[in-house]
């Protein structure tokens, strides 16, 4: 959602999200990741950044996480 990518662009969502569901358990618990990217849909805005940490836990209703717990990707220096 552009709203999301915006503030993380701004820095002021420091966190990214996704739901504690197979697809994202196979994913996220079964390799080592430093570092994240993210698309503007299918434009050329691109950033990337390391990871500072993966859990699982309670995401802030206002950076768009639900009431469940989810997988928390906290985002650490901006890398591109």
């Amino acid at each position: 959602m552009a709203k999301w990518y915006e503030m993380i662009e701004r820095g002021e969502k420091l966190e990214e999200y996704r739901e504690n569901k197979p697809y994202w358990q196979k994913r996220l618990l079964s390799g080592k990741y430093d570092a994240v990217k993210f698309r503007y849909g299918y434009t050329p805005r691109i950033m990337t950044f390391r990871i500072k940490e993966i859990r699982l836990g309670k995401g802030k209703e206002e950076w768009g996480a639900g009431d469940n717990e989810v997988f928390i990707i906290e985002l650490g220096k901006r890398i591109m």
